[in-house]
């Protein structure tokens, strides 16, 4: 009996504008399907190098790469506009649903918040829709501790649901 092995070739890198359309599909499955966002409208392309675009290099957009296929993305965003809040951060981290039990978000995470010790940024906020057990148990293998719950605070799918607030110290 012969066996191959098949080595997948794997890499997580900031994000390109050549990234844009697997980007944008992925966050519109998680729009339509999932309650990981609270967008209730699929993004266009367009509006996708908007938000791309006007990002300070500061808030990375990362993608995790496998045979050539992004199968992930995650960014750190501003969390306010207000400059007392210069250093405070929101994450978002999405993975295609071929992809999903396979480490790719642990793998976004760990380079995500390597980025943001890089940048010198000092805390890190997660919203976790409630039901969201993968990314609330993610968060907390990296340290994230529970900042408390906004009840009712989104609606989706024609229901309200609670966000819980996860964050953490660089």
């Amino acid at each position: 009996m012969c066996y191959s092995l098949f080595l997948m070739s794997e890499v997580i890198r900031l994000a390109t504008i050549q990234d844009l359309p697997a980007i944008t599909d992925i966050y519109n499955e998680a729009i339509l399907n999932t309650t990981a966002t609270f967008d209730l409208e699929p993004k266009t392309l367009e509006s996708r190098k908007a938000w791309f675009l006007q990002r300070p290099a500061r808030y990375p957009v990362i993608v995790y790469e496998a045979d050539g296929k992004v199968l992930g993305w995650a960014s750190l965003s501003l969390w306010s506009d207000k400059l007392g809040y210069i250093d405070t951060v929101e994450n978002s981290l999405y993975v295609s649903p071929e992809a999903q039990g396979r480490g790719v978000g642990r793998k976004l995470m760990a380079r995500l918040l390597e980025l943001g010790r890089e940048n010198k940024l000092h805390l890190v906020l997660a919203r976790i829709a409630d039901g969201n057990a993968n990314s609330i148990n993610l968060h907390k293998k990296f340290g994230f501790e529970s900042a408390g719950v906004l009840k009712e605070a989104g609606k989706k799918f024609g229901r309200l649901i609670d966000v819980h607030m996860y964050q953490l110290i660089l």
